[in-house]
């Protein structure tokens, strides 16, 4: 954190216990930023808060430091049993839970406090084992937490304090019943301290503050949009043919060392993933899906920089505190604006400054208007220079370009077979919107959704088969459409 992002607050007159304040020593922090200087004397004083705060400006440490010194400070509860956390902290993704249990090792190593994640995906009976050796700090997601609690792993009988991270970005993943289940199995209100942080004070927000807080302070540090006045931004307008040179052309004109690449689909990364590596660079890319050990083996590397170039959607752009990311590339302009702020906040940690350069493609520039409506203010625009688009190799068995759309006529329906006039799923043209009309992740279908009904006679099935396809030599209608492949 520069000195001009730091408050005139220092921990040392905040009158901490000592393991806390050896703890704060540990990690090199001397002045408070400033949602550590307004939430700090108001929790050290046992009362509750809620602070509009996006990741990287030091909220971790404010609600880490506020639990080790009230635990420090306030026995444990008459017939608290071993297996009763003492304080909760609730965070919405696995990796912003990795990340605050790390936080919370360093700041907390002399306190003599035992602690605790759980997160999905991993060490499914190593967490469960050390929940029920009893610990004071337990840090998770919702669905093990959750998930624990039923089996009568542990209990929340006798917390003291508990912590909701990233408010906002539970009721975006859906798991606000979750957070709900959780606070209501807590003390009341008037018996233990509570914490809530989030990008945004929504009115959603204040809601879930108000229901289950105890007339919660709020603090407000500055809007999430301002993290946008830390970093150099440029947009440059390439066709889609040109993205995947243009961004090697760029990442070996700046030399980065550490960059994030985020785009909107989970096969896109897959693609530039194999790109980059086919043209020289160590890149890896990250989604929803990945198994959490390889998840955090990627993360590992990235941190330590073993791995320059991490490709990531949107499931990667909050919870994740990577210190010195140089470039944020926009390889796909987000489909919400308040995803732009949250990736290009990947490279202006905790103060510092850096480089987010997007791509205005024909595909998602239609979303450009609103980015900047939502920051304030228009993104430069730079022109493709010469030299800029890179001469790429293509990945090993690729037989077609990576930058480039797909054919018109697969795209559209005008030639599905290899003769023929049929298209997709035998024909017609498709409206304008179809190839949007895949949902996102975050809206897939539900396991249980039924399956399309089967046909009871098998000889008009066989002939909606053929003529559906397009085939080889037909023209193919609609699906079950047109005549027949002779």
């Amino acid at each position: 954190m520069t000195d001009q992002h730091l408050s005139e607050l220092r921990f040392s007159e905040l009158n901490l216990a000592p393991p806390v304040m050896h703890g704060i020593q540990d990690a090199g922090f001397d002045r408070c930023t400033p949602i550590q200087g307004e939430t700090l004397p108001i929790a050290l004083a046992g009362r509750d808060v809620a602070g509009q705060a996006q990741t990287g400006t030091g909220k971790t440490a404010a609600f880490l430091v506020a639990i080790f010194q009230r635990l420090l400070t306030h026995p444990p509860t008459a017939g608290r049993s071993p297996t009763s956390v003492r304080a909760i902290v609730v965070a919405p993704t696995r990796e912003l839970a990795v990340q605050i249990h790390s936080d919370a090792l360093v700041l907390g190593k002399h306190t003599g406090l035992k602690l605790a994640v759980v997160f999905g995906g991993v060490d499914y009976e190593k967490q469960r084992n050390q929940l029920a050796s009893g610990v004071d700090v337990l840090i998770g997601t919702p669905g093990r937490i959750i998930d624990y609690f039923k089996q009568h792993v542990y209990d929340l009988r006798h917390a003291q304090i508990a912590v909701l991270d990233e408010a906002d970005r539970m009721f975006d993943l859906g798991f606000i019943a979750d957070i709900r289940f959780i606070l209501r199995r807590l003390p009341k209100p008037a018996e233990r301290q509570a914490m809530l942080f989030s990008a945004t004070l929504s009115q959603r927000v204040l809601e879930l503050a108000y229901e289950h807080m105890n007339s919660p302070e709020l603090v407000r540090i500055e809007p999430d949009k301002v993290t946008t006045d830390r970093v150099r931004q440029a947009i440059y307008f390439p066709s889609m043919e040109e993205k995947i040179p243009l961004l090697v052309g760029l990442l070996r004109q700046a030399d980065a060392h550490r960059t994030m690449v985020f785009v909107n689909m989970k096969r896109t990364a897959e693609r530039l993933e194999a790109a980059l590596i086919a043209n020289g660079f160590s890149a890896q890319a990250i989604s929803g899906d990945v198994p959490q050990k390889k998840r955090l083996a990627f993360l590992r590397a990235f941190h330590n920089g073993d791995l320059a170039v991490l490709i990531a959607t949107d499931v990667a752009s909050r919870g994740l505190h990577v210190p010195d990311v140089s470039h944020v590339f926009n390889f796909d302009l987000p489909q919400d604006a308040a995803d732009y702020v949250h990736r290009i906040g990947r490279t202006a940690r905790a103060g510092a400054e850096g480089d987010a350069i997007s791509f205005g493609c024909e595909e998602y520039a239609v979303g450009l208007p609103d980015i900047e409506a939502y920051i304030g203010g228009k993104i430069p625009v730079e022109a493709i220079a010469p030299g800029q688009l890179a001469e790429i190799t293509l990945p090993p068995h690729s037989h077609r370009s990576y930058g480039a759309r797909r054919p018109m006529d697969s795209r559209r329906g005008g030639g599905g077979g290899r003769h023929g006039g049929g298209g997709a799923r035998g024909g017609g043209s498709r409206s304008s919107g179809a190839r949007h009309s895949a949902p996102p992740p975050h809206e897939a279908k539900p396991a249980h959704a039924a399956a399309p009904q089967a046909a009871t006679d098998g000889a008009p099935r066989k002939r909606r088969r053929r003529g559906g396809r397009g085939g080889r030599g037909g023209g193919g209608g609609g699906p079950g459409g047109g005549a027949p492949a002779p």
